[in-house]
């Protein structure tokens, strides 16, 4: 791509990134501090990628997404996952109409276009499998019926860490699923500081203003899809992933024995879009290998599965990506 072909996107991104200034403003009116999370739901949103976030309770995980839903004119559906759930309450059903001796079709809360499961590894696996269809192939399939969801569709799962009571480990396959996987930390003493100021209020509401409309959004994501990465970044992200599977490639013979399973393709495809995302909402019209790291630790976390022996040395799948990322050669 020549200088000129980047200067010419460079400003139409800078052009269509604008709303992303409106949308933050709104959200700060809400959420104090938490500029990761916020800038980790934008990217998901611009790559059209779902979007995983834990931590412990009371860091408003919930407040943050619902938050963001404000700002956009979409349909937005909140579900909360419990014990004693069922697909059908997240699918639908067929229900049987006497009058006319066939089956219609009730929609469930899946039929949105931000969708908040909350809390939802406090569901039973049968339940969180019931996503599957809908986060890969973007449909949902009731009875012999078949029927696409909406262009502009995002599920933002919470979950709390799966050592505290009444949680169930989420299966790979549907983590895998996830674009990104956020870990939040507790706020510094000076933002619990404004928490305080703003939030000790018993009737206290602020009202979000709504910014984007679904079509803005969708067009946004096109102009994503046109960032540039050049042929020495994709090679620097085919290695990153690559050094999860074989560290021993790359001189990291220490981590062979810390890593179950690396990223699969996904995961390169992933990084790919997020990066570009992430790009675009630096107002830049091409990929460098800093968004790639940036962006890197929240592609990768959850799709590197570490061996008991690792786990018994007390090292992380963050561990491992950390070191990868310092150690694989940047181009």
């Amino acid at each position: 791509m020549s200088f000129m072909d980047i200067t010419a996107l460079n400003e139409k991104v800078r052009h269509e990134s604008a709303f992303v200034r409106k949308i933050l403003s709104e959200c700060q009116k809400v959420i104090v501090g938490q500029s990761y999370l916020l800038d980790r739901l934008l990217v998901g949103l611009m790559a059209n990628g779902h979007v995983l976030i834990e931590s412990v309770p009371g860091l408003a995980k919930t407040t943050a997404v619902k938050t963001l839903a404000s700002t956009i004119q979409a349909k937005f559906q909140r579900i909360q996952f419990t014990p004693d759930m069922l697909p059908a309450d997240l699918t639908g059903t067929l229900i049987y109409d006497q009058r006319t001796t066939e089956f219609r079709i009730q929609k469930g809360p899946l039929f949105g276009n931000l969708i908040l499961a909350d809390e939802i590894n406090r569901a039973p696996a049968k339940v969180q499998s019931a996503l599957l269809e809908s986060m890969q192939e973007r449909q949902i399939t009731l009875g012999n019926n078949t029927m696409k969801l909406d262009d502009l569709f995002m599920v933002l799962a919470t979950q709390n860490p799966i050592e505290q009571e009444g949680t169930y480990r989420l299966p790979e396959a549907q983590v895998d699923r996830f674009m990104l996987k956020v870990k939040l930390t507790y706020p510094t003493k000076e933002e619990e500081l404004e928490i305080l100021k703003r939030m000790s209020f018993t009737s206290h509401t602020i009202e979000v203003l709504p910014i984007m409309t679904p079509e803005q959004i969708l067009r946004a994501r096109s102009v994503v899809d046109d960032i540039y990465v050049d042929d020495k970044v994709q090679k620097y992200i085919v290695d990153i992933v690559d050094a999860t599977r074989y560290p021993e490639k790359y001189k990291l013979n220490d981590l062979k024995g810390l890593i179950q399973y690396g990223g699969s393709p996904r995961a390169t495809i992933n990084l790919t879009i997020a990066s570009k995302a992430y790009a675009f909402l630096q107002g830049r019209g091409y990929v460098t290998p800093q968004d790639v790291k940036s962006i890197g630790m929240d592609v990768l976390r959850h799709r590197v599965i570490v061996t008991y022996e690792a786990e018994a040395e007390e090292k992380t799948s963050e561990d491992v990506v950390t070191r990868i990322f310092n150690e694989v050669p940047v181009p």
